[in-house]
């Protein structure tokens, strides 16, 4: 089987997800943490600010173009 890179949203399953990042060594998921917390606190500083999360109520619809 020949390894390849792909963009494809079907190949991109929650299982194909985990077995990535389970290849990947305890220092590389670290800084992708880091790499992550970073993102989200330059896109919102105050989030540093809120002490408890709350759930939201109802449901929630995911729009997409198509």
């Amino acid at each position: 089987m020949q390894e390849s890179v792909s963009y494809s949203r079907e190949e991109a399953t929650p299982e194909a997800k985990a077995a990535w990042s389970q290849s990947l060594s305890l220092e590389e998921r670290m800084e992708l943490l880091c790499s992550y917390t970073d993102l989200i606190l330059d896109v919102t500083p105050a989030i540093q600010e809120k002490k408890h999360a709350e759930p939201i109520k109802g449901s929630i619809q995911v729009l997409s173009r198509s």
